[in-house]
C-alpha cells in the first residue's frame, strides 16, 4: 500500500487507546427504508443508536449527514463549506499532533468518505479501520455504551486540496468529449442496500460513456479469530489505470469513496470524487444518461 498508516488493524487499535493523542470515531450511517408514497428511496439515519449500544472505548461519534454535510441542498451528504468543517472537526477534538481512527458497522464507506473529506482538507493522519466495528465485536474486544464524552477541543486548520471534488458540469465536460474519453473515465462504485437506487426510477441508468466497476479487490472482513484478515492481491477493473483521470460516482457520493480509498492506496494520483452522483444526475433531465 502507499499509506500504510492510512489502514489499521484491530489489534493495532487495541494497543493504541490509551493514547492521548489518539481520536477515535464511530461514522456509521444507516440507509432506512423510506414509507410508501414517499419520492426518496431510504431515509438516511444517523447512527446514534448503534453508537450508544456499543462501541470502541473512547470513541466519539461523527453525525455525516447533520453535522458534517451542507444542509442549504435538496442532496445527502454533499460536502460543505471548509469553515464549516473546520469548526465541526474541531469541536470533535481533531487538529495538530492528533491521529484519528474512522469506522462504521456493516460497511467502510462511512469511514472512507470521512477519510476522503479530511484527505480534501489537507490532514492525512487518518485511518480506516479494517473490518470496522463488526470486526472489533466478532474479536470479543471491548466496548462502550452510552452517549460520546467527547474530546477537548481543539483548532483545525484546514489546507484544502483542490480537485478532490466534481460537479455536474466537470463530469459532463469530461464524459461529453468522446477524445477525451481514454484519459478521463467516470468509475461506478455499487453502493449497498437502499442506496444503490436512484432518485428517479424514470432515469434508473448512469451517466452517458462511464463505466460501472463493481470493484473486486478485497478488504478485510469480520472473523472470530484473533488472527489477522486473509487478505489478496487486487488490482482495480482492467481500463483503470495511472495514467488517466479517474471520476467516482455512486447513488450518494459515499460508497464510490471505497473506490477511491483503494485507488490512492495502489497509487493512483489523478482520483477524483463527483460529490452528488445519482443522486444529482438522475434528477437532472438535461444530464446525459445511458441504459443497458
Amino acid at each position: 500500500m502507499r499509506d500504510p498508516r492510512a489502514l489499521i488493524d484491530t489489534a493495532t487499535l487495541a494497543a493504541s487507546l490509551g493514547d492521548s493523542s489518539l481520536r477515535v470515531f464511530d461514522c456509521t450511517t444507516t440507509l432506512d427504508p423510506a414509507p410508501a408514497g414517499s419520492t426518496e428511496p431510504y431515509i438516511a439515519v444517523p447512527g446514534r443508536k448503534t453508537f450508544e449500544d456499543s462501541h470502541v472505548p473512547g470513541a466519539d461519534f461523527l453525525d455525516l449527514q447533520g453535522e458534517f454535510s451542507d444542509t442549504a441542498t435538496y442532496l445527502h451528504f454533499m460536502m460543505p463549506s471548509v469553515a464549516r468543517l473546520e469548526a465541526a472537526f474541531g469541536r470533535h477534538g481533531v487538529g495538530p499532533g492528533t491521529r484519528v481512527v474512522l469506522y462504521s458497522i456493516g460497511t467502510m464507506m462511512w469511514a472512507t468518505r470521512f477519510w476522503w473529506m479530511l484527505r480534501s482538507l489537507g490532514f492525512d493522519d487518518a485511518a480506516v479501520l479494517g473490518g470496522g466495528l463488526d470486526k472489533w465485536k466478532a474479536e470479543g474486544r471491548p466496548l462502550e455504551t452510552g452517549a460520546p464524552r467527547g474530546y477537548p477541543p481543539a483548532t483545525f486548520v484546514a489546507a484544502p486540496r483542490d480537485g478532490l471534488f466534481v460537479d455536474a458540469a466537470r463530469v459532463k465536460a469530461a464524459i461529453g468529449r468522446r477524445d477525451n474519453r481514454d484519459r478521463e473515465r467516470a468509475g461506478a462504485a455499487v453502493p449497498s442496500r437502499a442506496g444503490a437506487q436512484p432518485l428517479r426510477p424514470d432515469r434508473a441508468a448512469y451517466p452517458a460513456a462511464s463505466t460501472c466497476r463493481r470493484p473486486r479487490w478485497s478488504i478485510p472482513r469480520p472473523r472470530a479469530s484473533s488472527r489477522s484478515p486473509t487478505r489478496r492481491r487486487s488490482s482495480p477493473p482492467r481500463g483503470w489505470s495511472k495514467d488517466k483521470r479517474t471520476i467516482c460516482y455512486c447513488g450518494g457520493g459515499i460508497s464510490a469513496t471505497i473506490d477511491l480509498f483503494l485507488l490512492h492506496q495502489l497509487g493512483h494520483d489523478d482520483i477524483t470524487l463527483y460529490d452528488a452522483s445519482m443522486g444529482e444526475w438522475a434528477k437532472t433531465e438535461s444530464l446525459p444518461i445511458e441504459t443497458d
